[in-house]
């Protein structure tokens, strides 16, 4: 199977597993992987979940089609942006999963030291300004967070994240998911009791 063949199969794989976990509902979000000086992603209108290979396009790195008959993703050059800023991430999730884009659409970061795995995985994740979908200003507002957080949230929108490896992504995908449930949980009994700045200390020495 050639690479491009292979990237088209992991993002059908990907997508539908994130369809499955009510990750990416309807026709919302998009998904891409780097290849060379291109960029694979899913076309304007298509499903994450529901993916065929004819729904995943050639672009180059200013958003122009480069193979394919279908549009890419509105939302093109945000993916493009997150790829120029970093070289180590070779794939993109865009979803509106109903836990993170409750805290997007509240206007609220994920940044509170509640659990270890969250602390050492995003540190933080930060909550870019509101821009209208698929505009240069969504992405110059989202792309400042880029170089140093893996994941944003965006305002009354939803969640991006960026890995080396799809699985790495998707994986923080779901991470980020459950983190925004227990967080949302914890408000509705009474607030989480966060680590201590010497705990996180202490959990981000892990790293070392």
């Amino acid at each position: 199977m050639d690479k491009l063949k292979k990237l088209k199969s992991e993002l059908i794989e990907y997508g539908k597993l994130a369809g499955m976990k009510n990750f990416t509902p309807g026709y919302s979000g998009n998904m891409s992987a780097r290849f060379g000086d291109k960029i694979l992603i899913t076309s304007s209108g298509s499903a994450n979940g529901y993916l065929s290979e004819d729904e995943l396009v050639l672009m180059d790195f200013d958003g122009n089609l480069a193979e394919g008959d279908k549009k890419p993703s509105s939302e093109k050059m945000l993916h493009a942006a997150f790829y120029k800023l970093r070289p180590d991430v070779n794939y993109i999730i865009h979803v509106h999963s109903p836990y993170l884009s409750s805290f997007a659409c509240c206007r609220i970061p994920l940044d509170e030291p509640v659990m270890a795995e969250n602390v050492f995985y995003f540190g933080q994740i930060p909550l870019a300004d509101y821009g209208l979908p698929s505009s240069m200003d969504l992405v110059e507002k989202t792309a400042k967070y880029f170089k140093d957080y893996d994941a944003v949230l965006m305002a009354n929108h939803g969640f991006i994240v960026g890995d080396k490896t799809l699985k790495d992504a998707f994986l923080k995908l779901e991470l980020a998911e459950s983190y925004a449930q227990v967080v949302f949980n914890t408000k509705l009994l009474g607030g989480a009791k966060l680590f201590t700045d010497a705990e996180v200390e202490e959990i981000n020495s892990l790293k070392r």
